[in-house]
């Protein structure tokens, strides 16, 4: 068993941890998450036991990460620092699998693993924190329309919900009755 897997079902008591990857191991998580370098990464906190079985983990993510740019490639260098919480549950709360059922406000619970390994939980929590659309700075956003030849594309204004009322308005206030 890895350094950074923890049985919990032999845990006792609070157990602290704190992860620094070296150098090859933060190149193979960029390369996992799809993304240009992982300069910096920490992972610090504490496995607190819960009730009889249950546990919760509280951590803290420290990460500086190089992403290409959405719109030029161009390397963006984020720092990232945020906190994580997961609790393992022994026992699931029964949720509704019916269609209509919203989902369960604390997305924090977890089925408990066999065996937790807190590099997968730095890996899940450093994915989630990445920045969706990273710009370098001073890019804009940038306007795409695509359509079939000879047609009009699209435009933002087209598909907003309120447009085409404020269309047939316009066109009300220059039909009017009286004219005929």
């Amino acid at each position: 068993m890895a350094a950074t897997q923890l049985r919990l079902s032999e845990l006792k008591r609070k157990t602290t941890f704190d992860l620094a990857p070296d150098a090859p191991t933060r190149k193979a998580i960029a390369d996992r998450l799809g993304i240009l370098g992982v300069k910096k990464l920490t992972f610090k906190g504490a496995l607190l036991p819960t009730g009889k079985a249950d546990w919760t983990l509280d951590g803290r993510l420290g990460a500086t990460v190089v992403q290409a740019c959405v719109v030029t490639l161009d390397p963006v260098t984020t720092r990232i620092d945020e906190d994580t919480t997961r609790r393992y549950l022994a026992e699931m709360p029964d949720i509704n699998d019916a269609p209509d059922s919203e989902m369960p406000e604390d997305d924090t619970a977890e089925d408990m693993p066999e065996i937790l390994d807190l590099a997968m939980v730095m890996e899940e929590a450093l994915a989630l924190a990445l920045p969706p659309w990273p710009r370098a700075p001073g890019v804009e956003p940038v306007e795409i329309a695509v359509t079939e030849p000879g047609q009009t594309p699209l435009s933002d204004e087209d598909v907003k919900p309120f447009a085409a009322l404020k269309s047939l308005q316009e066109k009300l206030k220059g039909n009017d009755p009286g004219d005929a």
